[in-house]
């Protein structure tokens, strides 16, 4: 597969500066007021004194979409992001493919993967983040079918040896990945169709 195996991934995000796994309670279907696509929007939870900076700590990590992660958007360049100072460290892989890890609020939350310079995945192995739908790793896989309902499915891989749960958004995947040692989500993965999901079924690395 395209993603790392559960265990590099972990000792990435551990490499990072990872605590344990938590999981939260699932979120709301809708984001929480104050946030909007991963982002601040400048609301201050019904305390008209409260600057927005207040809960950036709390809230700026908790929202994970198709559309990328904070300021981590699908489509940005490696080298916009890193002289933004949001890139921590990068390792080059196979066909023009870098996996990075990130600088800020979402540092041991998210690993990014680049192609040619562009972002075409933001993945994660902690919780929060969640989808904008309340999904998220620490899930069954039937709590993702009572989610997204027909909107998703189980898939699996080419060679039969690998299921996932995927949700099609437009162009775009949410794909959530087994755990290794217990049951349910371990790793959610978004991005293009064309990356994501094609190299979970091919098996690939790159």
């Amino acid at each position: 597969m395209h993603r790392l195996s559960y265990t590099v991934v972990t000792a990435l995000l551990v490499t990072a500066g990872l605590m344990p796994i938590t999981v939260a309670a699932p979120a709301a279907a809708a984001p929480r007021s104050g946030v909007a696509g991963g982002h601040l929007t400048g609301r201050s939870g019904g305390n008209p004194g409260a600057a927005a900076g207040d809960t950036a700590d709390r809230d700026e990590a908790r929202l994970i979409s198709v559309r990328g992660a904070g300021p981590f958007r699908i489509g940005a360049g490696l080298a916009r992001l890193s002289a933004a100072g949001l890139v921590d460290w990068v390792a080059p892989d196979c066909d023009g493919v870098v996996r990075a890890g990130v600088t800020g609020a979402w540092a041991g939350k998210v690993l990014l993967v680049f192609r040619d310079g562009r972002l075409v995945e933001v993945g994660t192995a902690t919780a929060p983040p969640r989808t904008p739908a309340g999904a998220g790793v620490g899930m069954s896989f039937a709590a993702l079918e009572e989610i997204y309902g027909p909107r998703g499915s189980m898939i699996r891989n080419d060679a039969g040896d690998a299921s996932a749960y995927l949700v099609r958004i437009g162009s775009r995947v949410e794909l959530f990945t087994g755990h290794p040692i217990r049951p349910g989500v371990g790793y959610l993965q978004v991005g293009p169709a064309a990356f994501v999901e094609r190299h979970f079924r091919q098996g690939t690395s790159c």
